[in-house]
């Protein structure tokens, strides 16, 4: 008898099938006892009346992996209105010891710190494993929607000669005796495959030493970089944020609608032209508007960030804000500068429901240029790099999003660890 999924039992009505899964939960009455048995997908009800097997039943803690046949059975009271009748049970393998949290109650009762010591168990709950799920369908629709758009998906080195950013920290590893670092994204070799490809995109780990122990920061995180070539300048980059942002909302909605509805999440709608505003626009509001001197600062604050996304809730009733025009002392050296305003750069975050989960621009695309960018400092760890723009590179832009930062903040979580796979801050190696 093949296995049959929990989400698929309703076109197996009158018949005899074989679920597999942990035993969630289980309600004992008088006569009858209910298991609730969690698979990868879903969950069900199955109901036992013989009193050996209800004995059976109750001598097994949660989180016992069984197999289940019985007939499954059209009840409207049942959850999903479908359960299995006249079950029997194999036993494949039994927890070791009582659970440190309950899985079977709606929300998770445990602090992070413990949920994230017991990681493998809690992502067992419906409601984590839910959010994995939309974290899925989000890089499944980043990816179609440059696919639609003619990138090509690239795979770029994680172990690299040089920190791609200047000032920013990095993490020295032992290559065989030589001094190399843990990348801290793919910008190098993507720009240079602007020079083979025109677009290219990847979704990858990267990682940064940055000693900061906050809800927003991570370590290692996923990134997911776009690239694209022949632009008149960074706005072009936006556009295409807002294309890739709608299909990847879209996606989370059509192709994890279950997760979406276990989450109960308020998935934005993207606007054909997300609203923006200028970073010296954004200081001098928040100037006017909190008091606060803030004109002349280089760059956003987490607070001021916040006060921007109500902002534009309010203004624009949207979730998304772009501010651009960065300093270029904040921005990185390979970042093209206003044509205007040389001090400031063609740049942009994004901005969700106040937090920055999306930074790009327009990148210098002359050998020259990047040269004089790099004045003052030793040229020879990014020679490699200068290859591409010595031998002529189109002008062209792109951007990164955090995959953490985005659902968490869709979820409405406070922290990135609470939607992040197996942590890496700067306390946590393990598990």
């Amino acid at each position: 008898m093949s296995r049959v999924w929990s989400v698929d039992l309703g076109g197996f009505v009158g018949q005899r099938v074989e679920l597999a899964g942990w035993l969630h939960h289980q309600r004992r009455l008088a006569q009858v006892s209910f298991a609730l048995v969690r698979d990868g997908r879903g969950m069900s009800q199955v109901v036992v009346t013989d009193p050996d097997v209800r004995a059976a039943l109750a001598s097994w803690a949660p989180e016992t992996v069984l197999r289940v046949e019985g007939e499954v059975a059209a009840v409207p009271q049942a959850p999903a209105g479908l359960e299995l009748h006249d079950p029997q049970f194999t036993v494949v393998s039994q927890p070791q010891g009582p659970l440190p949290f309950e899985l079977r109650r709606p929300q998770l009762d445990v602090q992070l710190p413990t949920f994230l010591d017991h990681a493998a168990l809690g992502w067992r709950h419906p409601h984590q494993r839910a959010l994995g799920r939309v974290a899925a369908a989000a890089v499944w629709g980043f990816r179609s929607a440059l696919e639609e758009r003619k990138f090509v998906e690239i795979q770029t080195p994680k172990l690299v000669a040089s920190a791609t950013e200047s000032g920013a920290n990095v993490f020295p590893v032992d290559y065989f005796g030589r001094r190399a670092f843990l990348a801290q994204s793919p910008q190098f070799y993507k720009q240079t495959m602007v020079g083979v490809y025109e677009r290219v995109y990847e979704t990858a780990t990267v990682f940064r030493a940055e000693p900061h122990d906050t809800g927003r920061h991570l370590a290692e995180y996923f990134s997911l970089d776009a690239e694209l070539g022949f632009i008149s300048d960074h706005r072009e980059v936006m556009d295409l944020v807002g294309e890739v942002l709608a299909a990847m909302f879209a996606a989370g909605v059509e192709r994890a609608a279950a997760a979406v509805d276990e989450l109960d999440l308020k998935v934005p709608k993207v606007p054909a032209k997300i609203p923006s505003i200028d970073f010296m626009a954004a200081q001098e509001l928040l100037e006017n508007e909190t008091g606060e001197k803030v004109v002349g600062e280089s760059d956003l604050a987490p607070a001021h960030e916040r006060f921007l996304g109500k902002w534009a809730e309010r203004e624009f009733a949207s979730d998304l804000l772009f501010v651009v025009g960065y300093p270029m002392v904040k921005r990185p050296f390979y970042t093209h500068p206003d044509p205007d305003r040389p001090e400031f750069s063609n740049s942009f975050d994004l901005l969700f429901r106040g937090l920055e989960i999306v930074t790009g621009g327009q990148r210098l695309h002359r050998y020259q240029d990047y040269l004089e960018a790099l004045e003052g400092q030793d040229v020879a760890p990014f020679q490699s790099y200068l290859q591409a723009f010595r031998y002529g590179m189109p002008p062209h832009g792109g951007f990164a999003m955090g995959l953490e930062r985005l659902v968490a903040r869709l979820a409405g979580a406070s922290n990135v660890r609470q939607v992040t796979l197996f942590p890496r801050d700067l306390n946590r190696l393990e598990p």
